[in-house]
């Protein structure tokens, strides 16, 4: 039977479920003693964990929530830009990973002090920590958009969704700072689990909730052409077209898994470089089932609901869940959304603490990694982005807009700039310090102009194309104006 409510047994799941996984994340951060083992747990993680932990940290919420309301107000088009991040994975596994592994580094931004010096990797680290506390307060909003229309018969919105974010950040953060990396790849494995089995069932329910099934609802999104998965359009203002997707979402791949210390920081924790390859180009294959799975769940709301309007995409899938989902497995499908975004909230919160303590903290003090000090700094970063990104969240309006593209949005502003200064250091040799900075303060400010600016109109998947054009034309002729 459908549930008509929030009731007594889902929230035991979803109790049971934060109480689990806050305590599975204290128990896996014993022992931790250097900072070594806190961010890069000690590079002792196998491909297959650090393969699934991507993922989840990726997808989080965004996925869960967003992904259905785009097939439900289009079509299947996204996964022409999940084919993409498969190709910038194959990217960064043969021209960065070797790199990084090279130097046994801790941060993804210790490369660009070797090869341009400490202000580049400062600098660089400055813009990751900007975009990632932007871009994340933003998943951690999207987690109580379902969460208020699911329990908010009982509690007014106006106090449920500030309840929950400050509830969900509380426990994230505490886990995180105890755990480190090992406590943040290994609860993401689960936290991954319990999401996909919810999307699944989604499925299933859906098959029964409309007559005709599964075969009547993709007979009726054919003809209605929801199907369509490729689009040849060659305009920039349109985000899901084959050479937005396959370009563009290659570009950001490269950018997201290459130099995103988010990402990168789990590639840094595998056991041999051989291992982290197979673990990002086995997460482009796993990101693209994942998003064909919820792309499905989308094809059935609209076929159930009849194209209704629901204000926001992101409601549709929250209020399917509420009208649908039978008691028990309705605490699931809510413990799912949680899952979604503490694993990516956690996997945030090391990774910024990582950028300050060993890109700002370490130069600054010149401590070494495994220094005592620097441990202890490392968890009191962590405590404060967990704040930041927190409050974030809190202060974060709702929108129209649906919160992956929001999010993506942002992500994408910066990656270019990020992206550009790499490949600067690895193709052009002439490029010094100057070079490298001053690239990527023209790739961030051409940015925020095409990002910000009414009149341009360009779809979000070229964004990080064109920052990373913008930035290596900008060094490249820098460079060459000092050598002539």
């Amino acid at each position: 039977m459908p549930a008509s409510g929030f009731g007594a047994v889902d929230f035991a799941v979803l109790v049971a479920y934060l109480a689990g996984t806050t305590a599975l994340g204290v128990w896996l951060g014993r022992n931790q003693k250097d900072a070594q083992k806190y961010f890069v747990a000690d590079r002792s993680l196998p491909w297959w964990a650090v393969m699934f932990s991507i993922v989840a940290s990726e997808t989080s919420a965004l996925t869960f929530i967003s992904i259905p309301g785009l097939a439900y107000t289009g079509n299947l088009g996204f996964l022409q830009v999940a084919a993409g991040y498969i190709i910038g994975r194959i990217v960064v596994a043969r021209v960065l990973l070797p790199r990084y592994f090279d130097g046994k580094l801790v941060t993804a931004y210790t490369l660009l002090e070797t090869r341009f010096g400490p202000e580049t990797r400062r600098f660089a680290s400055i813009v990751f920590m900007v975009t990632r506390a932007m871009a994340d307060s933003v998943r951690v909003f999207a987690t109580a958009i379902p969460i208020a229309l699911i329990i908010g018969p009982v509690v007014p919105r106006e106090y449920l969704m500030p309840a929950a974010i400050l509830v969900l950040g509380a426990l994230t953060i505490f886990y995180t700072w105890r755990g480190g990396m090992r406590a943040v790849v290994w609860t993401e494995l689960l936290q991954a689990a319990i999401y996909v089995t919810g999307g699944i069932c989604a499925v299933v329910i859906l098959g029964h909730a409309v007559d005709g099934g599964w075969s009547r609802i993709l007979s009726s999104a054919g003809a209605a052409g929801k199907l369509k998965a490729v689009s040849f359009y060659t305009g920039f203002d349109q985000p899901h077209t084959i050479f937005a997707g396959l370009l563009g979402g290659a570009f950001l791949a490269m950018a997201s898994h290459g130099t995103d210390q988010l990402i990168v920081q789990r590639l840094l924790s595998a056991r041999s470089l051989k291992d982290a390859q197979r673990a990002i180009i086995g997460s482009g294959i796993a990101v693209f089932v994942q998003f064909s799975l919820f792309l499905t769940v989308g094809l059935g709301l609209w076929s159930l609901y009849a194209g209704r309007d629901f204000g926001t995409p992101d409601a549709i899938f929250p209020t399917f869940i509420l009208e649908h989902m039978p008691h028990g497995l309705l605490g699931l499908i809510v413990a799912a959304i949680v899952a979604a975004t503490m694993s990516t909230h956690s996997g945030a919160i090391n990774s910024l603490a990582a950028a300050t303590t060993m890109d700002i903290w370490v130069p600054l003090t010149k401590r070494g990694a495994n220094d005592p000090a620097t441990f202890r700094a490392g968890r009191m970063f962590a405590l404060a982005w967990g704040v930041v990104l927190t409050g974030g969240a809190l202060l974060y309006p709702e929108s129209r807009t649906p919160v992956v593209v929001v999010a993506l949005s942002i992500a994408s502003f910066t990656y270019g700039a990020l992206l550009g200064a790499f490949l600067l250091g690895i193709y052009n040799a002439r490029a010094k310090q100057f070079d490298a900075i001053l690239a990527m303060s023209v790739g961030i400010i051409v940015m925020a102009v095409v990002v910000f600016s009414p009149s341009i109109k360009i779809a979000w998947p070229w964004y990080v194309l064109i920052g990373t054009t913008i930035t290596l034309l900008a060094g490249s002729l820098s460079a060459l104006r000092k050598s002539t």
